[in-house]
């Protein structure tokens, strides 16, 4: 994996004396790696508890960086390679949030250095990489946060209890959405980064393939292209289908099927601008539908259930009833009462969450093994999307039951010197 000599035995071994159990009064000296635009909002949330230091941010992209220090009021060190940033023995946490061709990587040697991680969704780009993150935060017992901000929301919370307990009757269709109309096609950010000299292209790169310069697959359009994320489905999908499968009490689908394609906007970009993906669960279909060219009127996620219809957003959730028209019924009776809900926060409840989970040791809200079976549906619906047929899945194994190709996607191997080991 490094470029540089793997730490020694002792490096390891003093880094795990420095980090003792931090107290209930203690600070949490925390270091940011990925200081883009989602990074630097989750370092404003993390720099506003009381209870943090900030000791280092680092970036490839060094008007990134040097905004985190910014940030910090100065008192975070600058770092361009990660590797340097998590050999400090002065920090307890560190928040990784570069683009997700990363995430496996540095949320690993995080994990080896001694550190607990609040790792962005979604949590990886490929399956495999996921349970090697489990692993590791297992074997070095560490806390794992996943940015899947809505499992800290009580109203989130509160939604779930109900549909586990039977509130809308029974659920077995659930649909979730993303929408919006990017026509013609997204742009490089401005001002453009000029490779050797405010951005490290190769550092950058990593372990994705090489590649000529693109100021089009960097900072927030890197989503667009596979090497380095999987569109919509695992940036909003991931949201929304985490908290689907939360309502189901499920792991995995036992199935799914998926077509799409990038049929309309022409930005050299290669994830679908359309997207159609259906899970199935042993008594539950899941719908998921991602649209970059048409925003309509969509609801992010419903439960449609025999009872009534829970709409579930960030702000809060709506319940109407349904009215049972079968045999014996009346047509007209109401079979539950509307109900609704307001939430927020959310940003700020998961962070807080995981600072109180470091002193403690709980597992957190978004705990790794969560994120990693929300990333796995994800993955599979491109998976799917992909080879164009319905893949059948083995939860126990974590595979694709008789399908080589499609396993095949479970894992790509990195660019050299980069390793998942």
């Amino acid at each position: 994996m490094h470029t540089t000599p793997r730490r020694t035995f002792t490096q390891l071994a003093a880094a795990a004396f420095a980090h003792k159990p931090l107290g209930a009064n203690d600070r949490v000296r925390v270091g940011i790696i990925g200081c883009g635009g989602r990074g630097r909002g989750l370092w404003r949330t993390f720099l506003a508890q009381p209870d943090i230091a900030p000791v280092a941010a680092c970036d490839v992209y060094e008007p990134f960086l040097n905004r985190a220090i910014q940030m910090s009021g100065g008192t975070a060190s600058g770092y361009k390679d990660f590797r340097a940033l998590l050999d400090r023995k002065d920090i307890d946490a560190v928040i990784v949030a570069p683009p997700d061709h990363w995430h496996a990587i540095q949320t690993i040697e995080a994990c080896r250095a001694g550190k607990d991680v609040y790792v962005e969704k979604p949590l990886c780009r490929m399956q495999r990489e996921g349970r090697a993150m489990v692993e590791a935060a297992r074997k070095h017992n560490r806390v794992v946060q996943v940015g899947s901000q809505q499992r800290s929301g009580a109203h989130y919370h509160h939604a779930v209890g109900m549909i586990q307990a039977g509130a809308l009757g029974a659920v077995h269709h659930i649909t979730a959405n993303w929408t919006r109309n990017m026509m013609p096609g997204f742009r490089p950010v401005s001002p453009l980064p000029v490779p050797g000299k405010d951005l490290d292209w190769d550092l950058w790169l990593g372990p994705a393939p090489e590649v000529p310069f693109d100021p089009l697959r960097c900072l927030y359009n890197y989503r667009w292209f596979w090497d380095y994320s999987g569109g919509q489905m695992t940036n909003w999908g991931a949201h929304s289908l985490d908290i689907a499968r939360w309502a189901l009490g499920a792991k995995a689908p036992v199935s799914v099927a998926a077509f799409g394609g990038r049929f309309a906007i022409r930005d050299g970009g290669e994830t679908p601008d359309i997207q159609q993906a259906i899970y199935r669960f042993p008594e539950c279909i899941v719908s998921w539908t991602g649209r970059e060219v048409n925003a309509g009127k969509t609801n992010l996620l419903e439960f449609h259930g025999t009872k009534g219809n829970m709409i579930l957003t960030r702000e809060g959730f709506e319940v109407t009833p349904e009215v049972w028209t079968g045999y014996g019924q009346d047509g007209k009776t109401a079979a539950m009462a509307a109900l609704r809900e307001s939430g927020g926060n959310l940003d700020q409840l998961h962070i807080r969450n995981f600072l109180d989970c470091i002193k403690s040791r709980k597992k957190p809200h978004g705990d790794i093994e969560e994120g990693h079976l929300t990333a796995t549906m994800c993955q599979l619906g491109n998976i799917a999307t992909r080879v164009g047929r319905v893949l059948n899945w083995d939860e126990a194994k974590e595979e694709v039951i008789g399908d080589v190709e499609a396993n095949q996607w479970l894992f790509q191997p990195y660019r050299k010197p980069w390793s998942l080991t």
